[in-house]
Parts: structure tokens; C-alpha cells; sequence
């Protein structure tokens, strides 16, 4: 397999980029991290690499909300160069503060029509959640970053605004459809999920979801974050396995192909 080349995009505020980096280099790619403002001054320079990745943290310092101000470049001043990267089929990953701006940009569930199908917003907690979750893949979605995987992930979660809530019950409905919703919280068991389980009462548990084409897929836990058993708290104990390396792996083998 080739080493397909990996965009990371920073912008001051996100913090999980080098995180990011190590889970993408532990799955076989070239993780190349770049700040959005050298972005903005050769925008070309995306086209050089065959996967992108928006990681997580707090970019703009969240200002006018979480992912807002990103949201704003990917909808208008990378417009083009994003289009044309999704178009050629290269995989994107926004995770956390990654999945906010895609999905207040547009971009998922996407194409970017002008008209917001979605949004991230705060936990039903009113708290900001940090805790563990599972997520279930749906086997049947076209998600390239879930296709085959058969275990479940576990993984941490961080945030404040992470209730996925649809527009509205036709949005849903076409979700669920098209098997859009790639990952859902669930129990350890794999059952139903209910606070705090479901850490932010996102509807119908979503916990990630992916464009029509599976080639675009945000998430609000951070599965860079358990790439080694021993990051898990209760590694001691004999707990290891379901890691979050699978995803990276899933899209690093999807990007080397293209």
C-alpha cells in the first residue's frame, strides 16, 4: 500500500492536531499539519494530498459558536477547492470541532446548498461532558471510514455543543434511509443508549454521520485519542481492544487506492 498523503488543518484554537497526526502516521499515512492561513494564501495546496482531516479543539476560540468561524471558511473561502476535493472522491474526517464546522458549513450531510439540514449545539446536560462512549457502526452504511468494521468503538468524548439535531423529521428520515448515520452511541452491551451513554442527547443517538457518499464523515468523539490499548483508563484491568485506530485505518486504505 502506498503512503497517501494527509492534510491536517490547523487553525489557532485546535488542539488535537498532533493527536491526530500519530493516529493517521499509526495507520500507515503521511500526516502533514498546516494552518489554515497558509491554506487561504495557495489554496492549491490541498489538492496535493488525498485525505483531509479537521481535528478537534476550540478553532477561533469558538467565537459566534463552536466550528462557527471555520464553518465560514470551508462554506465560503475554500468553497471551490473543497468542492472539487470531494468530487474526486477523497476521503474527510472532521472530528469534534471538525464535525461542528462541516456540519455548519454544509459539508454533511451535505452537498452545501445554502440551507442548514443540521446542527451541533449544546449538550442537554448543559455542562461540558468528558467521559468515555461506545459507538455501534451501522454495517450497511456507505461510510468509507466504518465500511467493514464489525466491532465497536470506544472512545472519549469533549465538548460542550454536541447534540446532533436534524432540521427536521424530513431530514431525519432520509438520513436513516440512505444510512448516513455512521456511528450511534450505544451501551458497552450494544443496547440503546441513554444519558450518559448518549453524553449529549443527540437525536436518535447519532454520534457521527457521513455525506451520500461516505467519503465525508464527522463525529463528535475522538477516536485518535484510543490508537494504543494503554489509553484506555481501565487498560489495568484487562480492558483493551475497540480501538478508534480503526477508522484512520479504514480511510488511510480507502485514500491509498485513489
Amino acid at each position: 500500500m502506498t503512503q497517501p498523503s494527509v492534510l491536517i488543518l490547523h487553525a489557532t484554537g485546535t488542539n488535537r492536531d498532533d493527536d491526530a497526526a500519530y493516529a493517521v502516521e499509526l495507520a500507515g499515512g503521511h500526516p502533514v499539519v498546516l494552518h489554515v492561513n497558509e491554506l487561504r494564501e495557495d489554496s492549491s495546496i490541498l489538492h496535493e494530498h488525498r485525505m483531509l482531516v479537521l481535528p478537534g479543539g476550540f478553532s477561533y476560540g469558538d467565537a459566534l459558536g463552536a466550528g462557527r468561524l471555520l464553518a465560514t471558511d470551508l462554506r465560503w473561502l475554500f468553497q471551490d477547492e473543497m468542492a472539487a476535493f470531494v468530487d474526486a472522491g477523497k476521503p474527510v474526517i472532521g472530528i469534534c470541532n471538525g464535525f461542528q464546522a462541516l456540519v455548519k458549513s454544509g459539508w454533511l450531510p451535505g452537498p452545501p446548498d445554502g440551507q442548514a439540514k443540521a446542527t451541533l449545539t449544546r449538550n442537554m446536560s448543559n455542562h461540558f461532558e468528558c467521559r468515555w462512549v461506545w459507538l455501534t457502526p451501522d454495517p450497511n452504511s456507505p461510510c468509507i471510514f466504518t465500511r467493514g468494521l464489525t466491532e465497536r468503538i470506544t472512545c472519549p468524548v469533549a465538548h460542550g455543543e454536541g447534540r446532533f439535531v436534524p432540521r427536521d423529521k424530513a431530514v431525519l428520515a432520509q438520513l436513516e434511509a440512505n444510512h448516513q448515520i455512521a456511528v450511534t452511541y450505544t451501551r458497552a452491551d450494544g443496547s440503546a443508549a441513554t444519558y450518559p451513554d448518549n453524553p449529549n442527547g443527540s437525536t436518535a443517538d447519532i454520534a457521527g454521520i457521513c455525506n451520500a457518499g461516505g467519503t465525508v464523515f464527522g463525529l463528535m468523539p475522538h477516536p485518535e485519542d484510543h490508537i494504543f490499548p494503554e489509553q484506555h483508563p481501565r487498560h489495568t484491568r484487562g480492558e483493551d481492544g475497540n480501538l478508534g485506530l480503526a477508522l484512520f485505518e479504514q480511510g488511510i486504505r480507502y485514500a491509498a487506492a485513489l
